[in-house]
Parts: C-alpha cells; structure tokens; sequence
C-alpha cells in the first residue's frame, strides 16, 4: 500500500501541469472570484441634476462617489450611455428617480450610495428606477443570457477540438498525413474548417433555441448573432488546437481548462473588467471570449448592429489567424517541409 502511495506521489510530481493544477489553480480562482464578489474598492460617478434639495447633495458628497451637477433639460439616456456618470439622480415631481445604463456592479454600488444618502434623511422614500437597457423584470437569465452564449461557444467547441486532435495525434493519423504531400497550413486549415461546421451548426440551433424556446431577449438582429457565435467558435477551434500541440494526453488538454479558459470567464461581461483591480481588467484584451460576449451584448441587449460590433469580430478573426499561424508553425516538429 505504502509502495503505490509513494509511486503516485512521483507520478504525479513529476507531471508539472497535474502540480500547477492542483496547488495553483484554486489559488487563481478564487482570487477571481474574490474580484466577483468581494468588495470593489470602483468609486461610482452619481450625476445629480438641480432639482435635488442642498441636504440630498450634501449627504450624498459624504458618500464614496464622486458627485457631479447636471443640467435638468439634459438627455439622460445619451448621457449615461456616453459612460459620463454610473447613474443620474433626479426627482419625478416629490419621488427620487434614479435612471442607470443597465444593472451591474457599477450602477449597484452608485445606487447603494444614493440610497445610503436618502435614509439619513427620508428613509421612506420610494426610489424610481429606470434602466436604460434591460428591464427590472428581467430574471438573471435574461440579463446574462449572452454570457452564456459566448461562453458555450467557445469552451465546447474547444474541449472537443482540442481533445479530438490529441487523439489524432495520439492514434497515429496526424503523423500519417504529415508523412504525405500535404502541406502543413492544409492541415491546420482543414482541421478548423472541418469543426467551424460543427460550430456554424451549435450557433444556428443554440440562437433559435434561445429566441423561440427559452424566450432570451434579442434586441438586435438574430443573424449577427449567429455570425459572432461562429466566429467565437473558430476562435476556439484554434485555440484548442494550440493547446493540443503542446499536449500529449487528451487528459492534459483538460487539465489546461481551470488555468486558460476559466479566467477568461470573468471578462466575458460577469463584472466590468474596468472595476477588477490592479488593472488586471486590461488582460481581457487577449481573451477571445471578451471579444465575443462584447459583440454579443452589443446585439442582444443594446440592439446595434455591424457598425458596432465590427471591431470584435475582426478581433477574433485576428485571434484565430494568429493561433493558426502559431499551429503551423507548431507542427515543424512533427515534420519539416
């Protein structure tokens, strides 16, 4: 017993990716998850238009926000969408009105801090609210269903391209077909458009099943939808098939999950990356996920179009392109030609 003790404690130790897994992982996780749910130190910005009475100002200035005075003929719709406050706080005839973007850390915390300041002084009062995207009977799912799209395109599609090409590899018909004419870039091409099928598939049935079955809000056109899900699963195809060259068991594919595609989680619109701290908020930027869930939300919540989301999905063609390039060049190892 002790014998097969001691023979898997140096099995495992010798495997690096089983080691990082079990001792680093949890600890970058739940340091995540710590940006989640903990206590953000973000200060809201609260635009306070001059209908409210000196003493709401006043305690309100005493809260953690910054505190700016605007207009009250001014739009507050295109205000908040220009990003120039978290919330404006206005009365409707005696009832205070808050109007925010959408629901989410930042608007939560500006609306805690007007509510803080109204209980000093009118703890009965009745607050409106008006979101400008979404609505207040909106369940999560509807709030965070395009999280969920973007995510399931990318994490499915690339556990099953990653862990399909490992055992290409691994049965022998990777190097088969490097030891004929082919040419490399054939290979890498051809295994991504052989599952961007599959992917152009999961985007059509998992959008009409969405929109006609579960009932999930889409604000803009359903076609673009579908055209960001395919390209976030070709991303993703790349992405696994970068991961399965430089693993040797479809095991170790999996073990990469925790450490590559669980962060990429928490920039896919969970929490604004400008609110993790440390500037951490910045890494989204190489992420495919962030790319796709960004055009996502742009589609189903906002209701734009192609002159919004452009930018991402060039963003993830780039993604691709580059990995791709990196698979080819990748596989000098198995041969060279």
């Amino acid at each position: 017993m002790l014998n097969l003790a001691k023979r898997v404690i140096l099995q495992v130790m010798g495997d690096k990716r089983t080691v990082a897994m079990i001792l680093f992982a949890p600890l970058l996780i739940l340091t995540l998850l710590s940006f989640l749910l903990g206590n953000i130190s973000y200060v809201p910005t609260i635009a306070v238009d001059k209908t409210i009475p000196a003493p709401i100002v006043s305690a309100l200035k005493e809260q953690d926000a910054t505190i700016i005075t605007i207009e009250n003929d001014i739009d507050k719709t295109l205000y908040l969408k220009d990003k120039k406050a978290d919330a404006v706080f206005s009365l409707n005839g005696q009832s205070p009105k808050i109007d925010i973007l959408e629901a989410n850390t930042k608007s939560g915390k500006a609306m805690n801090c007007i509510q803080d300041a109204l209980s000093e002084l009118n703890p009965t009062a009745k607050m409106q609210i008006n979101r400008v995207y979404g609505d207040s009977d909106f369940s999560t799912f509807d709030s965070m269903g395009y999280i969920f799209l973007g995510i399931f395109a990318f994490f499915l599609v690339f556990v099953i391209s990653g862990t399909a090409l490992v055992r290409e590899r691994s049965q022998g018909t990777l190097e088969r077909l490097l030891m004929s004419q082919i040419k490399r870039y054939e290979v890498v091409l051809g295994y991504t458009l052989g599952y961007s099928v599959f992917a152009v598939a999961q985007a059509i049935l998992v959008s009409v099943y969405s929109m006609f079955v579960l009932h999930l809000p889409f604000e803009g056109n359903a076609f673009w939808v579908v055209i960001t899900m395919v390209l976030t699963s070709i991303a993703a195809v790349a992405f696994g098939a970068t991961v399965s060259i430089f693993s040797t068991t479809e095991f170790q594919v999996l073990q990469l999950i925790p450490l590559i595609i669980v962060p990429q989680i928490f920039f896919s619109g969970l929490i604004p990356v400008d609110t993790i701290p440390y500037g951490l908020g910045k890494l989204c930027y190489l992420t495919p996920i962030y790319y796709g869930c960004s055009a996502l939300k742009l589609i189903m919540v906002e209701g734009q179009g192609i002159s919004a989301i452009w930018l991402f999905l060039v963003a993830l063609l780039i993604y691709a392109l580059v990995l791709c390039t990196i698979n080819v060049v990748a596989l000098k190892k198995y041969r060279s030609i």
